[in-house]
């Protein structure tokens, strides 16, 4: 039965819809590039071995061209149809309906869930087959995946909600004519705004006296109220609601630095420890980063299930929680994490002190590698708080034309913090001697104590701003 319905609140659905087709046919295009890129003939090893130059070695300029061509591709795909296919998901619910609000909440914890179960298959069965069938069939699998997955986008198109465009303003001219009327009328005294305001009606919420300076905009440069050099007052609260998340966002970085960690030094340290399970197996340092996914995939539907009902019967809202509450206690966990980094690091260091092997980097450290997952598992359960909770925070609090652009916020905030641990190492390693390519003689515990004081500064500064944070749809909290 096809559901077609349009409502006063909806966004704008049918755009959303239209970016998503083609940049989700780019994943696909690509990994198919991928996939004849890996299978195209190359120089054997053996050539290459008996031969001096070095350029006999590299593989033909055409397939190195497609490779690269290929990553960009689905680099660009992704970049579309991350922020645009999750918006247009929640989309489908109406958050005027009490149900279907619980459940738009639910819909957060779900995705993330499925992209995490996808992950670990990723981790555990696509690995084995690149590693041991080859990299085409390994590019192939889920190229065919994402074809499948397509088809039954496509199947759905006549059950989905949309909305139809009006004759209104871009988003980004509303919001950008605000800021230029309050540049231009910077002059205007207290008294002549508040008699406009007094004439204009009373502004929606009590965030009207927050960025005060931007009411400006509601009075006209010359003094005339012709139409469309005045601002309304919805222009103006949306360009507030952008404004409100830019505090939220800077404090969230610590976060994503944080966070950058575990696929880098946390492999690192699990290297040079013991690994073997068993007789003869030895688990792949890499793949210590599936705890990450088993600790979000277990602890997901403990939240949703029973942790949300809880706290729902005691707090009365919702979600159980606000959103910004969900936030400031994954960046919580998150710090904890790093603090038990920090304290393993230095068992791991005493350890290879006391066997004498400070100057042997080869040599297994006697120390199991679980001492690693209690990190690995909180950093999944700070995940499932924070993660989804600035998906669910970005979609919801941005103007309803603009939400494809909030998850892309939120997205921006982990590619920008990667950039911030990769400077913040640079200068580290610059400026002291904590990094060494033997593991046992640097001190990557007084990085990660470094990281644990970030951290900590960040979660202050979060809750600060949290604390005054005006959300933007009171019924959302």
């Amino acid at each position: 039965m096809s559901i077609i319905k349009i409502t006063d609140n909806a966004t704008n659905m049918l755009t959303d819809a239209k970016k998503t087709l083609p940049c989700k046919d780019c994943p696909e295009n690509g990994l198919g590039l991928l996939a004849v890129s890996a299978v195209l003939p190359s120089p054997s090893t053996s050539g290459c071995q008996k031969n001096s130059e070095l350029a006999s070695c590299s593989p033909p300029q055409l397939q190195v061209s497609l490779f690269f061509f290929a990553l960009y591709l689905v680099a660009v795909g992704q970049g579309g149809h991350k922020p645009c296919v999750q918006a247009f998901g929640a989309d489908q619910f109406d958050g005027q309906d009490p149900a279907e609000g619980k459940a738009k909440s639910s819909f957060f914890n779900w995705w993330y869930f499925s992209m995490c179960f996808g992950t670990l298959a990723t981790l555990s069965f696509l690995n084995y087959i690149q590693d041991n069938q080859g990299w085409g069939l390994g590019f192939g699998i889920p190229c065919i995946v994402m074809v499948i997955a397509l088809l039954i986008f496509l199947l759905g198109t006549k059950t989905y909600r949309y909305s139809i465009d009006g004759d209104e303003k871009s988003p980004f001219v509303r919001i950008g004519q605000v800021f230029v009327s309050a540049a231009r009328n910077w002059r205007t005294t207290d008294s002549s705004l508040a008699v406009e305001e007094v004439a204009r009606g009373t502004l929606p919420h009590q965030g009207s006296q927050q960025f005060r300076f931007l009411n400006k905009a509601l009075l006209a440069p010359d003094g005339s109220k012709e139409v469309g050099k005045v601002c309304s007052v919805s222009d103006v609260e949306e360009a507030k609601a952008l404004l409100r998340l830019f505090p939220i966002w800077t404090t969230c970085l610590g976060y994503a630095i944080v966070f950058a960690q575990s696929s880098t030094f946390f492999t690192k340290q699990g290297i040079t420890m013991d690994r073997s399970l068993g007789s003869g197996f030895v688990i792949p340092a890499a793949s210590l980063q599936s705890f990450i996914t088993l600790g979000i995939i277990i602890f997901i539907p403990i939240y949703d299930r029973i942790f949300v009902p809880v706290a729902r019967s005691l707090t009365r809202k919702p979600s159980g929680i606000t959103m910004l509450q969900r936030i400031g206690t994954g960046i919580f966990f998150s710090t904890i994490s790093i603090i038990i980094a920090a304290l393993v690091e230095i068992e791991r260091l005493k350890t290879a002190e006391e066997y004498g092997l400070i100057d042997m980097p080869n040599v297994t450290v006697p120390m199991s590698v679980f001492w690693l997952i209690p990190q690995y598992i909180l950093i999944g359960i700070a995940d499932v708080f924070t993660m989804v909770g600035l998906q669910e925070f970005f979609y919801d609090q941005v103007p309803n034309d603009l939400r494809s652009i909030g998850l892309a916020l939120y997205l921006s905030i982990f590619g920008i913090g990667s950039f911030l641990s990769s400077f913040l190492i640079s200068v580290v390693d610059k400026t002291t001697s904590w990094f060494n390519d033997n593991l046992n003689q640097a001190h990557l515990d007084y990085f990660y104590w470094l990281l644990a004081g970030l951290s900590a500064v960040g979660l202050v500064s979060y809750l600060y701003f949290a604390k005054s944070y005006i959300y933007n749809r009171m019924n959302t909290m």
